[in-house]
């Protein structure tokens, strides 16, 4: 299948990030023009200090590039004022972070209706989509625990479920089995890809792990401010479906 027949849900052109140290100019990002197609499973690796995670903040609008435009399913969110981006992210983008970010004074089922509440979903229709997702995730029957009663593991679960709730076009995934161990970190990623892809959801996650390249549709490199496609990697690129 050649790109001109995909659907692009992320398209980065020329996107330059500078940041002020010690009086010196360093420049994370370099010119980076590159897009991520609809419903795939876009792999980005690096390093620590690569960059990875500045991408994932300028593409959900959480920051805003030194140079260049992120569009995401059309929209120019970097000509976007502030709480345009704040709005756009709460309605299209969910997102999985490391260290989970769960709010410690709710329950875990309140965590995962906030998003939907944020959205304008109310009452009865938010509890039964909260349970239902925390049922996909096995954790039916914990709604009523707090963060601080759950596993790690289970906590992810629960971030999960949240980051799918208000129904986003897009889901970004921050090293989200970074802080677990290696079984939990493998059941909670098949998890995560397994929800996506029945839902249908474009999800770009960004690691260190090598492992994770085989699962991928497109799998890219970050290094020296670049992004690469890697020739050959991920299920599409070795199938030959995006050139």
């Amino acid at each position: 299948m050649g790109d001109e027949k995909k659907e692009v849900v992320v398209r980065l052109e020329g996107i330059t990030k500078e940041f002020e140290e010690g009086g010196r100019t360093r420049a994370v990002l370099k010119g980076v023009d590159e897009v991520f197609y609809a419903g795939d499973f876009s792999l980005i690796l690096g390093q620590s200090g690569s960059g990875k995670s500045t991408l994932l903040n300028l593409i959900s609008g959480i920051d805003k590039p030194t140079a260049g435009d992120v569009v995401v399913r059309g929209e120019v969110i970097t000509k976007m004022k502030e709480r345009e981006r704040t709005l756009f992210r709460r309605d299209h983008i969910g997102f999985i972070f490391q260290f989970f970010n769960l709010i410690p004074t709710l329950t875990v089922l309140e965590n995962v209706t906030l998003p939907q509440e944020l959205a304008g979903v109310r009452g009865g229709q938010a509890l039964a989509k909260g349970e239902r997702l925390l049922a996909q995730v096995g954790l039916a029957g914990r709604e009523g625990a707090f963060p601080d009663k759950l596993s790690g593991g289970e906590q992810q679960r629960v971030a999960i479920a949240r980051a799918l709730a208000h129904d986003p076009m897009l889901v970004l995934a921050d090293e989200p089995t970074g802080n677990l161990d290696v079984g939990t970190g493998d059941q909670v990623l098949e998890l995560l890809l397994n929800l996506t892809r029945l839902m249908g959801k474009s999800l770009v996650m960004v690691t260190h792990n090598e492992a994770l390249v085989p699962m991928a549709d497109r799998v890219f490199d970050m290094r020296g401010g670049q992004l690469t496609l890697r020739a050959g990697a991920g299920r599409k690129q070795a199938a030959g479906e995006v050139a």
